[in-house]
């Protein structure tokens, strides 16, 4: 399993990323979950302040050894996602499984905390080879520009039962998405609550507390089958949202590295 974090408005990188580092090394572990430490790689997504670009890396090592001396620490950006991993199922790591998960032929990125080995049957495939990208799949499907929560909870519902979580991210050159959900018979529901903590100008989700961002008593637990929607501004125009609100616009980005690149 896995614990995400994400950041709209107005931060310091660095801060975030240490919070990942700090979920991914138990710290903050509050939960109904053997599972403590996740060391099985990491990812980040971000956007450019500057230009509106978006930018991916990927490490198969613990987060705790390179999240804080990578790109991602550095950023100037007012989006940044990261996702540190404990991988369900010893084939499935290494850098082609790292999230963020990125398809060859569109522009989303996508990181999945949970397991979903039944999504593979609404794709009409005979068995799960990699229940994150499958779940990719399912919930993106090609041609899809954004996601809306009627949807999103409909299919999510749609999906046989034996799942844990479908808590994810996509992000989209126009717009970021966060999907809290979990089956109702999940056996850790604890694990799969999202946080949140809103502050002047800055939204956060993650997986935990982090008592490091802010007092605990600042954070509120994100309601269950929830979809926010964070739109990017566009840089070619001066009207537009503040980062940190949910609502809607357009924005151009070239493409990252597919995650089979060399590591950044």
């Amino acid at each position: 399993m896995c614990r995400l974090i994400l950041a709209s408005g107005t931060f310091d990188a660095a801060r975030i990323v240490d919070a990942a580092v700090e979920m991914s090394c138990g710290v903050t572990a509050d939960h109904d979950n053997a599972t403590t430490v996740h060391a099985h790689g990491w990812g980040a997504v971000w956007r450019d302040l500057g230009t509106g670009a978006l930018h991916a890396h990927r490490d198969t090592r613990p987060a705790v050894d390179t999240a804080p001396a990578s790109p991602a620490a550095f950023a100037r950006t007012d989006f940044l996602a990261l996702h540190v991993r404990n991988a369900t199922l010893p084939e499935n790591r290494g850098l082609s499984f790292t999230h963020p998960l990125q398809r060859p032929f569109d522009d989303w990125y996508f990181m999945h905390n949970g397991y979903l080995p039944t999504v593979h049957q609404l794709l009409g495939m005979d068995a799960s080879v990699f229940d994150s990208a499958e779940y990719f799949d399912y919930l993106l499907p090609p041609g899809t520009e954004a996601l809306d929560t009627e949807s999103v909870l409909h299919a999510l519902r749609a999906i046989p039962p034996g799942g844990k979580s479908g808590n994810a991210i996509a992000v989209h050159p126009d717009r970021a998405h966060l999907v809290h959900w979990s089956p109702p018979d999940t056996a850790t529901p604890k694990f799969f609550a999202m946080q949140r903590l809103t502050l002047p100008g800055l939204d956060v989700v993650a997986s935990e507390v982090v008592p490091s961002l802010a007092p605990a008593h600042r954070w509120r637990p994100l309601a269950p089958d929830t979809v926010l929607t964070y739109p990017f501004r566009s840089e070619r125009t001066s009207s537009c949202p503040r980062p940190g609100t949910a609502s809607s616009t357009t924005s151009t980005t070239p493409r990252a590295p597919h995650p089979t690149a060399p590591v950044s």
